[in-house]
């Protein structure tokens, strides 16, 4: 339970301070944070008495509701709703700030508007998209906050009315339905698993029909199970495994092209030449316009 989970903490921060003390290090007991991971249905979050001022019996350590690392949020049931939502929020404000560089009469033309979205506010919301959106998993609400945020970008780029169908706006903008990019980026992510190395250390987290010639990861368990079970667990290593087992094309992970020794450079080095150009503050335009009809002749 959690309430032994708080207890089993205790001892081991007791354990751990008096390790750094020996060490003669110290440990910083107001900069200490605690969350809970549960699996069950309950809403029960208990703090935690460390045993060390400002944590005590009296004030102890209140978990967090949510848990920030490397950009990703995580939530106590492994949801990553928060995450969705806080990515969601971020792409739809920064659509929101862009309709300042064009409206419907002027501005950006919606071929630049499409681009802007493309490159500026698709990388925002699919930060860190495969801890939740895999084969099986259940994230219609999170796919539900992604297509309002790019039914707002497809109005900006069409300038059509609020009203319009969010499947005929997301056409003439030429942006494809959220659920289908996220598969597609899903596919391509699962696919560099075909162009590691053999003896890359990731290979060692797949299963033994791709882990080539590297040792498999002894402690994982899909070591341990079978084809067809592995077909049907649901999880991004075991999807990633199994399209990689799907394919049917053979992938190099290092082409001949490009050993050294047989590249462009290595070969035709006498051949190619890169032209410095040097023009100075004071004449820039009248030598920029030598160097551009200079250019125009070779």
């Amino acid at each position: 339970s959690l309430l032994n989970n708080c207890e089993a903490l205790k001892r081991a921060y007791g354990v751990i301070f008096e390790l750094f003390k020996k060490f003669g290090l110290a440990l910083e007991h107001d900069k200490s944070e605690v969350f809970h991971f549960d699996q069950s249905h309950s809403k029960d979050n208990p703090p935690v008495d460390l045993g060390y001022a400002p944590y005590t019996s009296v004030t102890p350590l209140k978990p967090k509701l949510y848990w920030r690392y490397l950009g990703f949020y995580f939530d106590r049931k492994l949801t990553f709703t928060e995450h969705v939502r806080y990515y969601s929020t971020k792409a739809l404000s920064t659509i929101k700030a862009m309709k300042m560089l064009g409206s419907s009469t002027r501005g950006l033309r919606p071929a630049q508007k499409c681009v802007l979205y493309r490159t500026c506010v698709l990388p925002i919301v699919t930060y860190g998209f495969r801890l939740w959106c895999f084969a099986a998993a259940r994230c219609k609400g999170a796919l539900h906050h992604l297509s309002t945020m790019q039914q707002s970008a497809a109005l900006w780029i069409t300038g059509a009315f609020r009203t319009s169908l969010t499947s005929g706006v997301e056409a003439l903008a030429g942006l494809p339905p959220i659920n289908l990019l996220l598969h597609h980026l899903s596919e391509q992510a699962d696919y560099r698993f075909a162009i590691l190395t053999p003896t890359h250390p990731v290979r060692a987290f797949l299963s033994r029909f791709n882990c080539s010639t590297i040792t498999p990861h002894p402690s994982l368990l899909i070591q341990t199970m079978s084809e067809p079970e592995i077909f049907h667990t649901s999880g991004t290593l075991f999807e990633a495994d199994t399209n990689v087992l799907a394919l049917t094309e053979t992938i190099l992970p290092m082409n001949l092209l490009s050993r050294p020794g047989v590249r462009l450079m290595d070969r035709f080095v006498d051949q190619v030449h890169f032209n410095d150009c040097k023009i100075s503050r004071g004449n820039a335009d009248k030598e920029l316009k030598q160097h551009t009809k200079h250019l125009d002749k070779l």
